[in-house]
Protein backbone atom coordinates (compact mmCIF):
# COMPACT_ATOMS: atom_id res chain seq x y z
CA UNK A 1 0.00 0.00 0.00
CA UNK A 2 1.37 3.48 -0.83
CA UNK A 3 2.88 5.38 2.07
CA UNK A 4 3.67 9.05 2.44
CA UNK A 5 5.73 11.04 4.85
CA UNK A 6 3.99 14.31 5.67
CA UNK A 7 5.61 17.40 7.15
CA UNK A 8 3.11 19.84 8.65
CA UNK A 9 4.85 23.18 9.15
CA UNK A 10 3.37 25.46 11.78
CA UNK A 11 3.30 29.23 11.23
CA UNK A 12 6.94 30.37 11.03
CA UNK A 13 8.37 33.37 12.85
CA UNK A 14 9.21 34.95 9.47
CA UNK A 15 7.16 33.74 6.49
CA UNK A 16 9.56 35.47 4.08
CA UNK A 17 12.58 33.66 5.54
CA UNK A 18 10.63 30.40 5.49
CA UNK A 19 9.72 30.79 1.81
CA UNK A 20 13.32 31.56 0.89
CA UNK A 21 14.54 28.40 2.64
CA UNK A 22 11.63 26.28 1.45
CA UNK A 23 12.99 26.11 -2.10
CA UNK A 24 16.06 24.32 -0.71
CA UNK A 25 13.75 22.06 1.33
CA UNK A 26 12.02 20.92 -1.86
CA UNK A 27 15.34 20.32 -3.61
CA UNK A 28 16.53 18.17 -0.67
CA UNK A 29 13.26 16.20 -0.70
CA UNK A 30 13.78 15.32 -4.37
CA UNK A 31 17.14 13.72 -3.51
CA UNK A 32 15.69 11.21 -1.04
CA UNK A 33 15.94 7.72 -2.55
CA UNK A 34 12.63 6.07 -3.35
CA UNK A 35 10.50 9.20 -3.46
CA UNK A 36 7.83 8.61 -6.11
CA UNK A 37 6.09 11.96 -5.95
CA UNK A 38 6.25 15.20 -3.95
CA UNK A 39 3.23 17.35 -3.19
CA UNK A 40 3.60 20.78 -1.61
CA UNK A 41 0.73 22.93 -0.37
CA UNK A 42 0.37 26.29 1.32
CA UNK A 43 -2.49 26.78 3.78
CA UNK A 44 -4.93 29.49 2.76
CA UNK A 45 -5.08 32.51 5.07
CA UNK A 46 -8.19 32.78 7.21
CA UNK A 47 -10.71 35.34 6.07
CA UNK A 48 -10.92 36.92 9.52
CA UNK A 49 -7.14 37.47 9.64
CA UNK A 50 -6.52 35.05 12.51
CA UNK A 51 -3.54 32.65 12.28
CA UNK A 52 -3.92 29.60 10.08
CA UNK A 53 -3.90 26.16 11.77
CA UNK A 54 -0.65 25.44 9.88
CA UNK A 55 1.49 27.21 7.29
CA UNK A 56 2.54 24.55 4.76
CA UNK A 57 2.25 20.82 4.16
CA UNK A 58 4.82 18.72 2.31
CA UNK A 59 4.03 15.14 1.27
CA UNK A 60 6.64 12.65 0.07
CA UNK A 61 5.08 9.57 -1.55
CA UNK A 62 6.66 6.10 -1.55
CA UNK A 63 5.55 2.77 -3.01
CA UNK A 64 5.02 1.26 0.44
CA UNK A 65 5.92 1.42 4.13
CA UNK A 66 9.18 -0.49 3.65
CA UNK A 67 10.35 1.92 0.95
CA UNK A 68 9.58 4.91 3.18
CA UNK A 69 11.27 3.25 6.16
CA UNK A 70 14.39 2.50 4.12
CA UNK A 71 14.45 6.03 2.72
CA UNK A 72 14.61 7.65 6.15
CA UNK A 73 17.81 5.74 6.96
CA UNK A 74 19.72 7.41 4.11
CA UNK A 75 22.16 10.30 4.28
CA UNK A 76 19.88 12.30 1.96
CA UNK A 77 16.97 11.93 4.40
CA UNK A 78 19.19 12.91 7.30
CA UNK A 79 20.13 16.15 5.55
CA UNK A 80 16.47 16.77 4.64
CA UNK A 81 15.21 16.23 8.21
CA UNK A 82 17.97 18.42 9.66
CA UNK A 83 16.88 21.16 7.28
CA UNK A 84 13.21 20.61 8.20
CA UNK A 85 13.88 21.36 11.86
CA UNK A 86 16.10 24.32 11.05
CA UNK A 87 13.52 25.84 8.70
CA UNK A 88 10.49 25.19 10.92
CA UNK A 89 10.84 28.09 13.35
CA UNK A 90 7.16 27.72 14.32
CA UNK A 91 7.37 23.95 14.78
CA UNK A 92 6.77 20.94 12.56
CA UNK A 93 5.09 17.53 12.78
CA UNK A 94 6.37 14.59 10.73
CA UNK A 95 3.97 11.72 10.04
CA UNK A 96 4.16 8.33 8.28
CA UNK A 97 0.77 7.89 6.62
CA UNK A 98 -0.89 4.90 4.94
CA UNK A 99 -2.45 6.24 1.74
CA UNK A 100 -6.02 4.98 1.35
CA UNK A 101 -7.58 5.50 -2.07
CA UNK A 102 -11.34 6.06 -2.13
Amino acid sequence: MPTKITAIYENPKSPDDFETGYREQLALAKRIPGVQRIESAKVWPKEDGSPTPAYRVLDLYFTDYDAASNAVTTEEASVFVGNVFELATGGVRLLFVDVEEA
